[in-house]
């Protein structure tokens, strides 16, 4: 063992004691190490676009580690004949996202493999493995999931049966034509959402379609997945741009998914335009619309079921703020977060489950950018199933001043106490977060060939102080060092000296948790019943056409929080409404459904050329044709009933969203996130904004028998569909 200035120095597969670590542990932490990467825009640890496995943004030379309760260190990857110090060539490996099996006796991780000669360019990608003998005396073996698709694939988790969860940039279809999803904001590379596949056959589905990304998903104690969304279904900002200042991004439709004719046309028809794409906006009463939340959401294991947490949103969570709908309707109010909630977050990242208070979820809410999503460390508490979202609430872990860097030169505050991620919560109650003491947004303080980050993430236990704030504590290493480099792909990078740690997992035996199955609610198994129409013959029928049916009972009702978009609605032509004293009474008479079409491109100031990938744009729904028609209409909608009920048949597996209209046509209002299906879902929602405790007439949620389910059933039976 050649210990230097008290740091670990690397030599393939021996392991260490780490004398000098003081922390306490009860169980062993699996763990990875990385070469700092002081970028922080599409990078390996930033908030979005960090799936590629491209050596510029991933770097080489991590490892994946675990460490004992008495402070011993093993290398697993090296212990296993995996990577190298010095100049990284073919077998130069990075490593990130583990996770353990319910036993506590393997884990599962993907690995990148390969480094570029000089002048080099290769695709690298993101792939799943395998590690088992994880205890001191055992000698790991790794090995790569077999019948995984060709994409990158991180975050991956064990599910409660043989099947693997995991996040991947495959197409949504597999059509390389799609290749790269490209996301709403910056239209970068992202992953199009969470995938299963079962190794031993090589069965692959799509469970959430996510048209700028999901992140870090794991399995809670309850049976859900919960994961992070980036929620920013707005318009697309670089064809504002374009539409406004020139052409500087070039953007461009496709005439369809399947196609590669580029139309001159950036039109764009859900939702409403950026609140300074002045072009569009002219002679409108719209204030424009900005939507941009990372938040916690959570589906079945089968993809079924997708909402945010217990339907939980911006209105108790926070985020950004948030005006209303309309300029000429003075009820609809300007929603500031504060009015609502003392404590508030803007994003949710790396999300995990409390082991100790299962009601309780910890992540991080930092900002998009300078700090690879380290912040500040924060609690979800009452994120038990159907607990009422009014009671959810925000509980500040570290101090608030660590949620961002401080501006450049400032003197820190002693209050902040640096910047946090991957937070863990052990069986023992006590944490464990990825730590830096540095305060400021991260950069290169070194060169390209040499580059050197403010960050020296290490992995450190929390302590409590009197005031109830926590803060970084004792450290689990004594740091890790490491000499490589590698060309990226003309510079020959360098680096010497201690290695990020990262994503700790706690190794250790947990209850599989019973997988969970929504029954048909008791209003609309009526329905089903009384038209004589049997729930699994119709199941069968949604299955075998890819389609998935949705259910509102009414959706003239909304939570009495929201005041931003139209809550005084009425069926038009009938006495079903939710009115308050005050404002205008809109009338809505359809329900039109869009769907996720990767169809804008980008082709520069300056080129026809296109470059890879497409953005997702919703487009009026067009791929069913199974529901009641509904002439004089609006394309892709159906008719609201008298009751004030929905059911319309929508395609699974694609991200969707949707809006109400008026007998016109013309949207009250929108569905501001996206949403997917699975193939033979019945999903039901009371009402269109789900009500919380009371709606804004002060009643609760509906229970009413919806008639346009019994309308929908009687016309598919009519035309003998089922």
């Amino acid at each position: 063992m050649n210990i230097q200035c008290n740091k670990i120095l690397i030599v393939l597969g021996l392991v260490f004691l780490s004398p000098f670590s003081s922390a306490a542990i009860t169980n062993p932490i699996l763990f990875v190490t990385q070469i700092p990467i002081p970028a922080d825009f599409c990078t390996i640890n930033a908030t979005f676009c960090n799936h590629r496995g491209a050596i510029n943004i991933t770097g080489r030379g991590g490892d994946l580690w675990i460490r004992y309760p008495d402070g011993t260190l093993k290398n697993l990857t090296a212990s296993a004949g995996l990577g190298k110090t010095g100049l990284q060539g073919g077998t130069a490996i990075q490593v990130r996202d583990p996770a353990v099996f319910w036993s506590g006796k393997k884990a599962i991780f993907s690995m990148v493999v390969g480094a570029p000669a000089q002048y080099q360019v290769k695709q690298y990608l993101w792939q799943l493995y395998e590690v088992t003998g994880l205890g001191k005396a055992e000698t790991p073996a790794i090995t790569k999931v077999p019948n995984q698709p060709p994409y990158n694939n991180v975050s991956p988790i064990y599910g409660t049966d043989s099947r693997i969860i995991f996040v991947s940039d495959r197409p949504r279809n597999g059509q390389a034509l799609l290749y790269p999803q490209l996301d709403e904001y910056e239209e970068q590379p992202t992953n199009t959402g969470i995938w299963s596949l079962a190794p031993a056959t090589g069965h692959l589905k799509l469970l959430n379609h996510a048209p700028s990304g999901d992140f870090n998903p794991f399995v809670d104690s309850f049976g859900r997945i919960i994961f992070t969304q980036w929620d920013h279904l707005q318009q697309d900002q670089q064809a504002a741009s374009d539409r406004n200042g020139g052409n500087t991004y070039g953007t461009f439709n496709y005439a369809n998914e399947t196609s590669s004719t580029m139309l001159n046309s950036r039109a764009e028809v859900f939702p409403e335009p950026l609140k300074f794409d002045t072009v569009s906006l002219a002679g409108k009463n719209l204030y424009g619309h900005s939507f941009n939340h990372f938040f916690p959401w959570q589906m079945h294991e089968d993809g079924s079921e997708v909402e945010t947490i217990n339907h939980v949103g911006r209105h108790e969570l926070g985020g950004s703020y948030v005006d209303g709908v309309f300029t000429d309707d003075p009820v609809l109010t300007y929603l500031t977060v504060s009015s609502l909630r003392p404590t508030r977050i803007s994003n949710f990242f790396q999300i995990k489950q409390d082991p100790v208070n299962p009601n309780e979820y910890i992540g991080i809410d930092a900002p998009e950018f300078g700090t690879h999503a380290s912040g500040q460390i924060v609690r979800l508490i009452n994120g038990t199933p159907g607990k009422n979202p009014d009671n959810m609430i925000i509980k500040y872990v570290t101090d608030k001043a660590t949620k961002f860097p401080i501006s450049e030169g400032q003197t820190p505050p002693p209050f902040h106490s640096g910047l946090y991620r991957d937070p863990l919560v052990l069986s023992d109650g006590s944490m464990v977060s990825a730590h830096t003491f540095n305060t400021y947004a991260d950069k290169n303080l070194g060169t390209t060939a040499n580059p050197q980050s403010r960050y020296d993430y290490r992995l450190r236990t929390l302590k409590q102080q009197p005031n109830g704030v926590w803060v970084a504590d004792q450290p689990l290493t004594n740091g890790i060092k490491k000499a490589v480099s590698y060309y990226d792909p003309d510079t020959l990078v360098s680096y010497t000296g201690d290695l990020w740690e990262l994503q700790p997992v706690e190794v250790k035996a947990r209850p599989v948790p019973t997988r969970l199955v929504s029954p048909l609610p008791t209003p609309e198994a009526a329905v089903f019943q009384e038209e004589g129409v049997s729930e699994a013959v119709f199941r069968q029928y949604l299955l075998s056409k890819g389609l998935a049916l949705a259910i509102m009972r009414n959706v003239t009702v909304r939570d009495d929080d929201d005041k931003q978009q139209p809550f005084n609605l009425r069926v038009a032509g009938t006495a079903t409404q939710k009115v308050t004293a005050a404002g205008k009474i809109y009338d809505i008479a359809h329900f039109q459904a869009f769907q996720g079409d990767q169809i804008r491109g980008l082709k520069g100031c300056c080129s026809n050329t296109p470059v890879p990938g497409r953005r997702v744009l919703a487009q009026v729904l067009h791929s069913v044709n199974s529901n009641p028609p509904n002439p004089n209409a609006p394309k892709g909608s159906v008719k609201i009933a008298n009751d004030g009920s929905v059911a319309m048949l929508l395609p699974a597996r694609r991200a969707l969203s949707w809006q109400l209209t008026d007998p016109q046509g013309n949207f009250v209002v929108r569905e501001r996130n996206w949403l997917s299906f699975q193939p033979g879902e019945i999903r039901t929602c009371p009402a269109c904004h789900g009500v919380n405790n009371k709606n804004q007439v002060g009643s609760g949620s509906p229970v009413n028998k919806p008639k346009a389910l019994r309308q929908l059933l009687q016309y598919l039976k009519s035309i003998n569909a089922i």
